[in-house]
């Protein structure tokens, strides 16, 4: 199969959370600068995020008013609105985001000015994918009621080109992608924190010794831990 090389990133507690209190947490905003950073000098393609993370991060709870575009062409088939240097992928089956515009808007030049690209299932309202035309935002379809992410991948290299994708959450997204043992290298930032909050994989079956350790770097303190994976 053609596809992007995928890399798990995600900022931890040292119990694999990836939410809760510690990310506010002096240590953990020095966590996240030092997450922004790595994701930077990757220098990959393109991001992937779940309907939820990017719902936080980008799109700030915004919903599109479906209704208003009930009377405009649906056409259900995959769409490469336009050829960009770097894509936001935003894993939404059922159709929910509500994007502005076709690109990204974010402070950190790293996510800054990527065109979004949504991955559905063919269990989208009519008026979504309207919506989506109407934004010029990109769209595939990967399956008929949950995403395939075979098909999701093959499509992300061949539609758009991308060969280097930055996996990021959140744990079920992160999960998909496990499951189907597509993951080849995993980069975490690894917070001196314990915490409550959602782990990095939602089913607890993560196998370490598929990976081979790649490298562990520390901060100038001493205290906290990047650590890569790779098969």
């Amino acid at each position: 199969m053609n596809k992007p090389y995928i890399i798990l990133h995600m900022v931890t507690s040292v119990n694999s959370k990836i939410t809760g209190d510690f990310l506010t947490t002096d240590a953990g905003k020095s966590a996240c600068d030092t997450y922004y950073k790595i994701h930077s000098e990757y220098k990959a393609d393109a991001y992937a995020c779940g309907r939820i993370t990017m719902e936080e991060s980008f799109t700030k709870g915004y919903r599109p008013r479906l209704s208003a575009y009930k009377d405009l062409p649906a056409i259900r088939e995959d769409f490469v609105a336009k050829k960009h240097a770097r894509y936001a992928v935003a894993i939404d089956p059922h159709g929910v985001l509500g994007w502005k515009k076709d690109v990204i808007k974010d402070e950190d030049p790293g996510y800054n000015n990527a065109h979004v690209i949504e991955v559905l299932t063919q269990d989208v309202a009519d008026e979504y994918i309207a919506f989506l035309r109407k934004r010029n935002v990109s769209y595939i379809f990967c399956g008929e009621k949950e995403i395939d992410v075979n098909i999701m991948l093959e499509k992300l290299y061949s539609l758009f080109g991308i060969e280097k994708l930055l996996l990021e959450g959140g744990g079920k997204t992160n999960t998909l992608f496990y499951n189907a043992d597509v993951i080849d290298e995993i980069s975490l930032v690894i917070c001196p924190k314990v915490s409550d909050g959602l782990d990095l994989f939602v089913d607890g079956n993560f196998d370490p010794s598929k990976y081979r350790l790649k490298g562990i770097n520390m901060n100038e303190k001493q205290v906290m831990h990047s650590i890569h994976l790779k098969k």
